[in-house]
């Protein structure tokens, strides 16, 4: 049985003519529009209320078209490595067969490895947003316009917990999109998608809005737009538009078993890319939140026994010793239901609020504990784990492995059956610690064979990898060796 696979929609360069060569049929003939509403009439019962027709996307298409960029990435890469194609697939699939006999093998030592993805505007002066995964490792990037312009961009920085980049043109006068607000995004309202599936230069789809603050099984702080447009490997990037024409979220996942559309495609919320890109481009990094819990889903049976009315909030499961929530009077056992007046329906809602809230200012916490109602404030630290917007490369920060940790506790050292070790809090979206299968909630136990019980000494071990690591990691009631290649 193949596996499902959440996959960035970005794809090779180069991809649509291999498709075409090697006798995929990417093209399917429909009936005209006119000829189908006709048929449609006819066959309808005289009583039947006529049914509204579809939206009109065009006029939405012609103003803000011209505002979504191709983006051409060069990277370095070694000669027989698997190509950024056979990424994350799985070999009984058959793109995977396909793939691997048309990728160029290219010859020895770092050859050069071409990526397309999408982005798009958002300051006439040159300001563009795509995903982080786009321009990862990027030793060049190009951005084409619909007029044919071409510039080369600089990256100024990324945020892999959240998928998102920002880069620059040197241009003037540029056309931009109009930004919306995804917290008003409603179930069931029209969306539209502009992007460059499979290297399909300003493709339009459109859909729904499936639904809101999806959690996808990555780890990530990210609550996405969910909707049924068509998403394609280069698309990622991409806006998604209302139909006022604002911009509400950015494609950036699909949820697949072939590493193609498959009804399931989600979105970047812009609410949150907005502030990601203040952060990046007034600091050059970004900065999160944190409290020092361990967090778990209310359920039903969960909720009954702690007298709540519903299941909501986020179960507070352990506090971390030393930490803000400790420090403030946080216990196991205590539900929050709010952060700063914003409602906690689920334990993702915690997460990503406290990772909104600037360091050293203080969050006033909605928590119920024993059957009342209280408030507790509390001074929120720094993730310091988090990888920064700009991070230099091969640093010592465990950052590179793409995964946030803490030290274990005593009692759950003694849970575990282990001595040291830390508990891995988040794992980036295709970061090396993704790539490698590394889950929220393993525990790593040595890296390389030298234990590891702090994340200090998991910095210092990393600093002295290479480009390949071997982590012995706890998960479950098992220990395996999971092989890590950092890059």
């Amino acid at each position: 049985m193949r596996r499902k696979m959440i996959v960035g929609a970005w794809v090779a360069a180069g991809l649509a003519t291999g498709l075409a060569a090697a006798g995929f049929q990417l093209y399917q003939p429909i009936l005209p529009h006119a000829n189908a509403a006709a048929t449609a009439q006819a066959a309808a019962p005289a009583a039947q209320p006529a049914v509204r027709g579809l939206p009109d996307f065009s006029p939405l298409v012609e103003r803000y078209g011209p505002a979504v960029v191709n983006i051409n990435v060069t990277q370095a890469q070694k000669a027989g490595t698997a190509g950024p194609q056979l990424r994350g697939l799985d070999p009984d699939d058959p793109f995977y067969e396909f793939f691997r006999r048309f990728q160029n093998p290219g010859p020895q030592g770092e050859i050069p490895a071409q990526g397309l993805g999408s982005g798009f505007i958002v300051s006439a002066d040159g300001l563009i947003l795509t995903n982080a995964h786009v321009v990862r490792d990027a030793s060049e990037v190009t951005v084409r316009l619909t007029d044919k312009r071409e510039f080369k961009a600089r990256v100024v920085g990324s945020d892999p917990q959240t998928d998102i980049a920002v880069l620059r043109i040197d241009a003037s006068n540029l056309p931009a999109v109009k930004l919306g607000r995804s917290e008003d995004v409603r179930v069931g309202e029209w969306v539209v998608a502009i992007g460059s599936p499979f290297g399909f230069e300003n493709s339009v789809s459109a859909g729904i809005v499936s639904a809101k603050g999806r959690a996808l099984p990555d780890g990530t702080y990210v609550p996405f737009i969910q909707t049924d447009v068509a998403v394609n490997p280069g698309n990622s990037g991409g806006p998604l538009f209302n139909m006022k024409g604002e911009v509400i979220g950015i494609n950036s996942q699909i949820y697949s078993r072939t590493g193609g559309y498959q009804g399931l495609s989600f979105a970047i919320p812009m609410d949150l890319a907005v502030r990601i890109q203040d952060q990046i481009v007034r600091h050059g990094k970004v900065t999160r939140g944190r409290i020092g819990v361990v967090i778990q889903e209310v359920s039903q049976p969960l909720a009954d026994s702690f007298g709540l009315k519903k299941p909501e909030g986020a179960l507070v499961s352990s506090v971390e010793k030393g930490s803000p929530a400790e420090k403030a009077g946080i216990e196991a056992g205590d539900v929050i239901l709010g952060v700063d007046g914003k409602a906690v329906g689920r334990s993702i809602d915690l997460s990503s609020r406290i990772a909104e809230v600037r360091p050293g200012s203080k969050a006033k916490l909605d928590v119920w504990r024993k059957g009342a109602a209280r408030e507790i404030t509390v001074t929120v630290g720094e993730l310091k784990a988090a990888v920064a917007a700009a991070a230099a490369p091969g640093g010592a920060d465990p950052g590179r492995l793409g995964l946030a940790a803490r030290a274990l506790t005593p009692e759950e050292q003694a849970a575990a059956g282990v001595t040291g070790g830390v508990r891995v809090e988040h794992v980036t979206p295709n970061g090396a610690a993704a790539r490698a299968g590394i889950r929220q909630g393993d525990i790593i136990v040595a890296l390389n064979s030298t234990p590891v019980a702090s994340v200090e000494q998991l910095r210092e071990v990393i600093s002295k990898s290479g480009k390949h690591a071997a982590l012995l990691v706890r998960r479950d009631d098992a220990r395996l060796f999971v092989p890590v290649e950092l890059g």
